[in-house]
């Protein structure tokens, strides 16, 4: 009995032995599989990554591109911008000035015309006012400032000229 019980009990030992290495063998296998499987997915995911920061880089890139082009028309622009205020700060100081010779010009043709009319009527007073427009066309005043009207602000005055250094923005 005892070899019987001792031949048992040894069979199974050694058929357990046997399934545990090739419980060992499927265990081992499976692990092997599972860190190639891990590697791969490993693998994968930093190609991802790595395609994705190369997108990031490429659109950086191009916003760079867009900026340096958008900043170089926003400087186009500007000087175009300071050069129209330039230009409107000298039309407007030659507004200004314009707008004097005229109200000069108006007062003087109000002179000859209250000149004229007092002349035309006659009398006591009409002679120093006939005197005065003579006087006046014997200096040869009057046809300087009837012909040449830009003359009316003065004989000797030189015309105003404005630049755009002149103003401050």
């Amino acid at each position: 009995m005892a070899s019987s019980s001792g031949n048992s009990s040894g069979s199974p030992q050694i058929q357990n032995s046997g399934s545990e290495g090739d419980l060992q063998n499927v265990m081992d296998q499976r692990k092997r599989k599972r860190m190639l499987s891990n590697r791969e997915s490993a693998r994968r995911s930093r190609m991802r990554k790595q395609k994705h920061l190369d997108d990031l880089m490429a659109q950086v890139a191009q916003l760079k591109k867009e900026n340096g082009q958008i900043s170089s028309s926003i400087n186009v622009t500007t000087q175009h911008y300071v050069n129209v205020e330039a230009e409107n700060s000298v039309l407007r100081a030659q507004m200004i000035e314009l707008t004097q010779r005229l109200n000069s010009l108006n007062e003087i043709l109000g002179y000859i015309n209250s000149s004229t009319a007092v002349a035309a009527v006659g009398g006591g007073g009409a002679g120093s006012c006939v005197f005065e427009a003579e006087e006046f066309q014997n200096q040869g005043l009057a046809d300087g400032f009837l012909n040449n009207p830009w003359n009316l602000m003065g004989l000797n005055q030189h015309p105003i000229m404005a630049s755009a250094e002149m103003f401050d923005y």
